[in-house]
């Protein structure tokens, strides 16, 4: 995985490593010497980790205990399931419910992995075997005791999901081949191939890939989402919920982790994000904290004594995805004249005042992997000057006998902010440069999930997250044919064969070419327009302590929420 500057992002830092504790001599070079994504297994890479020892604190000495932290964040999931959903909607309440394998450490923003629910673990030589060893004594909210057939049964649905049941995390487990349950606290994995290890561990760490209750997940036949209070075992515990309002969280007294959690309880109140409403929460001191807050409370909150904020990159693509499956939007021609007629830097221009936002194509623009952004900004769709791209699309509608246009396309809109500005904006370039007509129609996010999941419109606008910013996670959810997040049901048979040959390729060189191979082929034949790549902004009382967000890389990873205090 890669960090915000897109360096190689470490597993494990060398403080954690002496404070757990590791079997034989890789302790020394365990923190500085881990490969970067897409390398070979390396000699100095430690196969053997012991973390029987270790317990997560606070950043801070002398943690003070008690009080309830108000937090606010949009909490409107399309349904509970945390594993099928993509929207933080969900994970920004619910992830402090849930505990992983292993995890990113929140004192550091989550530059490091650190154990979890597993304490130490083995990798074999080959790379083929990853094996957990549970702690004992770990209970769910519902007094029931962990076991390895409960992560057995959490992985089987992730890595082959059953009928009607769609995780977008599965991509990241292709590689496995079998889930073993060795004892009641061991559980091992099985490659059919190995894949770099860091990719594997930034896998497993996710912070979407809780551990569920093997019986939980067959009382309902598999599928969560209709299931408000899921037992976790998870520092905080579910108390009450009121749709579009507040989710309340109390402290676990049977925490497995002694230490933590600080807070007695949480309170996580509904704003969209980087809606005045959010703003005015936290500016009024009627909440504590705030996520995805708007620029100018941002600025606010930065001028404000006694406040801090942060910005920082975020695991997003703000995009437009176009129905492959409709005519004439079928047709690689089309799609080209409109990703050709997008302002992307108008666009970012027009939310500047509500959300932090720039320019990118189809890569993570801040990663190692991207297009230089001065080479990127000579290429047509991307250059200053639009009339070059302008005059190359509307040639290509005419060679696909769109010349003069397309009337009636149904284009959804997810109900936030930058979305609706957005849609706006992408309606009049299309008019103005294409003569295609769209009818704007703004709904909820379950019902937009819906209906790109069942092709039930022409465009739609909203988000899609990845877990990392490696594209072995993301081509393969967002633009392999059958891909979870693949809304547009796009397919191109020269990407196809290409994505493997990414996968497994260990040679940074090559992979980079054939990472550009596979960017070209896009650009092509867009399998969605590309809006924007997102930021957050987060603001918060200097009173809350036990955070650390001014690295983090989205947020999905560090939201257990274990560590926070006010210091008060």
């Amino acid at each position: 995985m890669i960090d915000r500057i897109g360096m190689p992002r470490r597993h494990f830092g060398r403080r954690q490593v002496l404070e757990a504790g590791v079997k034989g001599a890789a302790a020394a070079s365990f923190g500085a010497q881990l490969m970067a994504a897409g390398t070979s297994l390396a000699a100095e890479v430690p196969m053997e980790f012991d973390g029987s020892k270790f317990q997560l604190a606070a950043p801070e000495p002398n943690p003070k205990r008690g009080g309830v932290l108000r937090y606010a964040i949009t909490s409107r999931p399309p349904h509970f399931d945390v594993h099928q959903s993509g929207t933080i909607n969900s994970l920004g309440c619910q992830g402090c419910m849930f505990d992983n394998l292993i995890r990113r450490d929140p004192r550091d923003s989550g530059k490091t992995i650190i154990p979890d629910l597993a304490h130490s673990w083995q990798i074999a030589p080959d790379g083929k075997t990853y094996t957990f060893f549970l702690r004992e004594g770990v209970r769910f909210h519902d007094g029931a005791e962990l076991t390895a057939e409960d992560v057995k049964a959490t992985y089987d649905r992730i890595v082959r999901p059953p009928q009607g049941i769609s995780i977008p995390r599965s991509t990241l487990f292709t590689a496995v081949s079998e889930i073993n349950a060795r004892d009641k606290h061991t559980i091992e994995f099985k490659l059919a191939e190995p894949r770099p290890a860091n990719f594997m561990m930034s896998a497993f760490a996710s912070g979407w890939n809780v551990i569920f209750r093997k019986k939980t997940l067959e009382d309902n036949g598999y599928n969560l989402r209709r299931v408000v209070n899921i037992p976790g075992t998870g520092p905080f515990r579910s108390v009450r919920r009121v749709e579009n309002e507040i989710w309340v969280m109390e402290r676990n007294p049977d925490y497995w982790n002694k230490g933590v959690p600080y807070l007695d309880g949480i309170e996580f109140y509904h704003a969209l994000p980087f809606s005045p409403e959010l703003g005015s929460a936290l500016l009024s001191g009627r909440v504590d904290y705030a996520r995805l807050l708007d620029p100018v409370t941002q600025r606010r909150v930065k001028q404000t004594p006694g406040m801090s904020g942060v910005d920082f990159y975020q695991s997003v693509i703000q995009a437009t995805w176009v129905n492959a499956k409709k005519k004439p939007l079928d047709d690689p021609r089309v799609r080209r004249a409109m990703h050709l007629v997008l302002d992307k830097a108008v666009l970012v221009e027009v939310v500047k005042d509500v959300a932090p936002m720039m320019v990118g194509g189809f890569i993570y623009p801040f990663s190692e992997f991207a297009t230089p952004r001065q080479e990127l900004a000579r290429r047509p769709g991307y250059q200053a000057d639009p009339a070059a791209a302008i005059r190359e699309a509307r040639g290509l509608m005419a060679a696909a006998g769109q010349g003069r246009g397309i009337r009636g396309l149904d284009f959804v809109i997810r109900d936030v902010a930058t979305f609706k500005l957005w849609a706006q904006a992408i309606q009049a370039m299309l008019q103005q440069s294409l003569n295609v007509e769209c009818r704007l129609r703004t709904v909820v996010e379950s019902v937009w999930f819906d209906d790109v999941r069942s092709g039930n419109y022409d465009l739609a606008i909203g988000a899609v997250v990845s877990t990392l910013l490696d594209p072995s996670d993301y081509f393969n959810a967002w633009y392999k044919d059958g891909g979870s997040q693949n809304y547009s049901a796009w397919k191109d048979d020269r990407l196809e064969p290409l994505l493997p040959q990414i996968d497994r390729e260990v040679d940074p060189a090559k992979r980079l070419t054939l990472i550009r191979q596979a960017e070209a082929i896009m650009e092509e034949n867009p399998p969605l327009l590309p809006v924007a790549w997102e930021k957050i902004n987060d603001g918060w009382y200097n009173y809350v302590k036990g955070h650390v967000p001014q690295d983090y890389f989205g947020i999905y990873d560090v939201v257990r929420m274990d560590t926070m205090w006010l210091d008060k």
